[in-house]
C-alpha cells in the first residue's frame, strides 16, 4: 500500500503547487484520508484559544508531576505511613507510561475529541479522589487512576496541534508547550509547600479542578473545526494489554532496581525475563495481526526509530540530571534545599530557549535536523568539560549547565515534528502515543543508570532529596568524583542523539515557508 509522504497535507496545512506536483504518479490509499473535512480553516484567533487551552491542559499534567513532591512529608506525618510514600509518585508514573501509547492509538481510532474528554475526566476524577482518600492506600490507588489519565494528556496535545498546525509551524508551538514544563517545574514545588504548611495538602489536587474545567471549557466548543484524521477500525486489546504489562514490568525493575532490591536478586532477574517476554511475544502479536495496536512498520524505516530513540535520550539526560544535581549542590557548594532547586532552574528554563531557536529554524530553513545535530554536539561538549574541569566555581557549573540546556532543548521539537511528518494522517495519533512512551522508558531508565553509577562509585546508597553538607557521610571530593561519571554518562546520551539525527532522514516541512504567515495573533 502506497501511503502519504507523511508531509501532513491536509485542511490545516495546505500546500501550494510544489506540494501537489510532488505527489506525482503516487497512489494514495482510502484509508489514509481523513473521514471528514472540515468545512473552513481554522483562524489565527481559533487557532490561538484552542493552543491556549491545551497548554492549560498541559500544565495540569506537568504540575502534578512536581507539587506532589514537596507535600509528601507532610502527608506522610498525617497517614503516619512513611515506607510507603514512594508509592504516590510511583503509582502515577506506572500507569501514566503504560497508558501513552493507548490514548494515541486510541485517538486514530475514535478521535480526539473523545479521548481528550476521556483522559481530563480521569484526571479530574482521580484528582478528587487523592483530595478526599483517608488512607495511603487509597491515595496510592487514586493516584494510580489519575495516571489513567494524565498519561493521555501529553500525547493527545501533541497530537491535537499537529492536526491544526502545518509541520513547518509545529516547532515553534513545541517551545510554547515546553515553557509550560517549566513553568510547572519551577512553580510545581514552591506551590505544593505552600499548600501542605499553611493550607492542606490535598489542596495540590482540588487545584486540578477548576484548572481541567476551564481547558475542557475553551477547547470543546472549538473542537468541532479541527479537522477529523481518525479511521474507525478495530481495536487491538490483546497487543494493548501486551505492551502495556511488559511496560509496568519494565518500569517496575528501574524503580526498584538498586534500592528496594539488588540487580542481580532472584526476583529481579525474573521480572527482567518477564518483561522480555512479554515484549517478544507483544512483537510477534503484532507481526502476525491484520490491524495490530502499534504497527511494527510505523516504527521503523528511516525517521521514527531514529527520532523517537534521540529524543528519549535527550530527554533522559535532562530529567537523570535534574533529580540528582540537587545533591551534588548541596554536599559540594553547601547549598540549602531551596537554593539547590534554585540552582536548577539554569539546566531547565534554558530548554526552552533551545526548543525556540529549533522551531525558528525549522520554519525558515529546508535543512531542519541540523538545528538538533548542533544542539545535541554542544550539550555533548558542555556534559564532557564538566566532566573533566570539575570542581569548577558555582557560576561557572551554573553557566556550563545553561548551555547544556540550550542545546539540549533544540532536541525535542525536531523529534516531535520529524515523526509526525514521517507517517499518514490517519497514524499521528499512534506515532505520536509511541513517542512519548519511548521517551517515558528512556527517561526512567536514564535516572536508574545514574543513580547505579552513583552508587558504585560512592559505595553506599544515597537517597534522592537527603540533606547535603556531609549528613549522609560522602565528602565532596567523593561526590565530585561521583558526578564525573555522571557528567560523562550525559555526554554519551547526548552524543547518541547527535549520532542518531546525523543518521535520520530528512524529510521536507509542508507548511508556509513564509514566517509572519504563520505568526500566532498576539
Amino acid at each position: 500500500m502506497n501511503k502519504m509522504d507523511g508531509s501532513g497535507r491536509g485542511p490545516a496545512d495546505p500546500q501550494g503547487d510544489d506540494g501537489l506536483a510532488a505527489i506525482g504518479g503516487e497512489v494514495i490509499d482510502i484509508v489514509d484520508a481523513p473521514a471528514i473535512a472540515p468545512a473552513a480553516p481554522l483562524t489565527h484567533e481559533e487557532i490561538r484559544t484552542i493552543v491556549l487551552s491545551l497548554m492549560l491542559n498541559m500544565f495540569l499534567t506537568a504540575l502534578d508531576q512536581t507539587i506532589v513532591a514537596t507535600a509528601l512529608p507532610t502527608i506522610g506525618q498525617q497517614f503516619r505511613d512513611v515506607s510507603n510514600l514512594s508509592w504516590i509518585i510511583t503509582a502515577y508514573l506506572l500507569s501514566s507510561t503504560a497508558v501513552a501509547p493507548v490514548y494515541g492509538a486510541l485517538s486514530d481510532i475514535y478521535g480526539r475529541r473523545a479521548m481528550i474528554i476521556v483522559a481530563t475526566s480521569l484526571f479530574l476524577v482521580g484528582s478528587v479522589v487523592c483530595a478526599l482518600s483517608q488512607n495511603i492506600l487509597t491515595l496510592i490507588l487514586a493516584r494510580g487512576l489519575q495516571g489513567l489519565g494524565g498519561g493521555g494528556i501529553l500525547p493527545l496535545v501533541q497530537t491535537l496541534v499537529a492536526d491544526i498546525v502545518s509541520p513547518r509551524e509545529r516547532g515553534r508551538y513545541q517551545a510554547y508547550f515546553s515553557s509550560v514544563y517549566v513553568a510547572a517545574g519551577v512553580g510545581g514545588p514552591v506551590l505544593g509547600g505552600v499548600f501542605a504548611e499553611h493550607l492542606h495538602w490535598s489542596m495540590i489536587f482540588w487545584i486540578n479542578l477548576p484548572l481541567g474545567i476551564l481547558s475542557l471549557a475553551l477547547l470543546l466548543p472549538r473542537m468541532k473545526k479541527i479537522p477529523v484524521y481518525h479511521r474507525p477500525r478495530k481495536l487491538d486489546w490483546a497487543g494493548g494489554v501486551l505492551l502495556m504489562a511488559s511496560a509496568v514490568i519494565f518500569m517496575l525493575v528501574l524503580t526498584w532496581g538498586g534500592h528496594q532490591l539488588a540487580w542481580l536478586s532472584p526476583t529481579l532477574l525474573a521480572m527482567i525475563g518477564s518483561a522480555v517476554l512479554l515484549t517478544f511475544a507483544f512483537i510477534w502479536h503484532a507481526r502476525t495481526t491484520q490491524e495490530p495496536f502499534l504497527p511494527i512498520p510505523l516504527i521503523s524505516g528511516p525517521v521514527v526509530p531514529y527520532a523517537m530513540i534521540s529524543g528519549g535520550c535527550a530527554l533522559g539526560a535532562m530529567i537523570a540530571l535534574t533529580v540528582h544535581m540537587p545533591l551534588y549542590y548541596e554536599t559540594v557548594y553547601q547549598l540549602g534545599a531551596s537554593e539547590a532547586g534554585l540552582a536548577l532552574i539554569p539546566l531547565v528554563a534554558v530548554t526552552v530557549i533551545g526548543a525556540w531557536i529549533a522551531g525558528r529554524v525549522m520554519m525558515m530553513t529546508r535543512h531542519y535536523k541540523w538545528s538538533a545535530i548542533v544542539g545535541a554536539g554542544m550539550a555533548t561538549l558542555c556534559a564532557l568539560t564538566l566532566a573533566i574541569a570539575i570542581p569548577l566555581p558555582l557560576w561557572a557549573v551554573l553557566t556550563l549547565l545553561a548551555c547544556y540546556a540550550l542545546g539540549l532543548g533544540t532536541c525535542f521539537p525536531v523529534s516531535v515534528v520529524s515523526i509526525q511528518n514521517a507517517v499518514a494522517r490517519a497514524q499521528v495519533g499512534t506515532a505520536t502515543g509511541a513517542l512519548n512512551f519511548v521517551r517515558a522508558l528512556m527517561s526512567s531508565f536514564a535516572v536508574a543508570l545514574f543513580s547505579a553509577i552513583l552508587l558504585m562509585v560512592l559505595g553506599r546508597n544515597i537517597s534522592i532529596g537527603e540533606q547535603g553538607g556531609g549528613a549522609h557521610g560522602i565528602t565532596p571530593q567523593d561526590m565530585i568524583a561521583g558526578f564525573r561519571y555522571l557528567f560523562g554518562a550525559a555526554a554519551l546520551f547526548m552524543a547518541t542523539a547527535a549520532t542518531l539525527f546525523f543518521l535520520m532522514e530528512e524529510r521536507p516541512l509542508s507548511g508556509p515557508p513564509d514566517v509572519q504567515s504563520a505568526e500566532m495573533a498576539e
